[in-house]
């Protein structure tokens, strides 16, 4: 297993390279960020001077193994606007994207795997046809119709939540977690549904199995059955899935905290677009980029738990 691990640790440095080579590339198709910097009124002296200033003025080959150099010693830039190194922006930022993620995941596990198990329990029944369509709407709505309704039903009409905003777990955990409720929510919808879809069918595939009738005639207890026997073998398929959807939370967190107004990665994201900085968006992305991988990895590694048959 450690010899797979490693193995795979060495086959992502030509995918984080060749990650790194297209953020870059696009970037530089985005347009000039001296000239968002230095205004509509700005001459071609200054914005030539301003190019110079950040290095854009030298060719793009030069600008890329400079900034790949400084990546192989942590330095992710400095931002061209504040001029803070992009690691410190990064780091102030993080922790609310990381709050967000496992609360989304927690609830999303919490709720999707139980509402599946009980729809496959209930198969054909009122309970699976109720549980299809919930999913089937949690699929439909976009996240961002999902928050705004949130917002309005639960912070406009009702007073429960705060309508926007993010404070630290050092402020209270009361206060942290009030405002971690209706983000979470809005953003696990979707998660929720196809969790819970892929647990119900993964589920009932295997209750067709021979084993589980050997099960039946041996006189085990269905709900033995069905949970230490049908559950396990359905296991590999919704780690599967779960692993997805860990990964997707990153498309999903950049617009659930521009809806919410979360000071975390996704809204750094959004601004260093708006305003065209290159090292923030290369940083973040190439973070993301990381955390996607890690998390295939984990997910690979989780398979042989769940499914000794399966060896690397």
């Amino acid at each position: 297993m450690l010899v797979y691990i490693a193995r795979r640790l060495i086959t992502t440095i030509p995918v984080v390279i060749m990650v790194a080579i297209v953020i870059f590339a696009l970037l530089r198709l985005t347009g000039d960020p001296a000239a968002v910097i230095a205004g509509d009124d700005a001459s071609p002296a200054q914005l030539a001077a301003i190019r110079a200033q950040m290095g854009l003025d030298r060719p793009i080959t030069t600008q890329f193994f400079d900034w790949a150099g400084n990546l192989l010693h942590g330095d992710l830039g400095t931002s061209l606007l504040s001029g803070t190194a992009v690691t410190t922006l990064i780091a102030d930022r993080m922790g609310p994207t990381i709050a967000l993620a496992i609360s989304t995941m927690s609830f999303t596990l919490l709720i999707a795997i139980p509402i599946g198990l009980i729809a496959a329990w209930r198969h054909g029944r009122a309970t699976d046809r109720f549980v299809m369509i919930l999913s089937v709407l949690g699929f439909s709505i976009p996240t961002f119709v999902v928050g705004y309704l949130l917002i309005y039903l639960f912070s406009l009409q009702l007073g429960w939540f705060p309508v926007q905003g993010y404070k630290d777990l050092s402020q209270g955990f009361y206060a942290f977690a009030q405002r971690l409720v209706l983000p979470t929510i809005a953003l696990s919808t979707v998660y929720v549904a196809l969790i819970a879809r892929i647990t119900r069918s993964s589920v009932i595939e295997v209750m067709n199995e021979d084993f589980i009738r050997t099960a039946r005639a041996k006189g085990v207890k269905e709900s033995a059955v069905f949970l230490r026997h049908a559950l396990r073998n359905a296991a590999v398929p919704i780690v599967t899935i779960v692993g997805i959807g860990a990964a997707a939370l990153i498309g999903g967190v950049v617009v659930t905290e521009s809806v919410f107004n979360i000071p975390g990665l996704g809204r750094l994201v959004v601004e260093a677009v708006q305003a065209r900085d290159y090292p923030i968006i290369q940083g973040v992305i190439l973070l993301f980029s990381l955390t996607y991988i890690f998390i295939n990895l984990v997910i690979d590694v989780l398979y042989t738990v769940f499914d000794p048959r399966i060896t690397y």
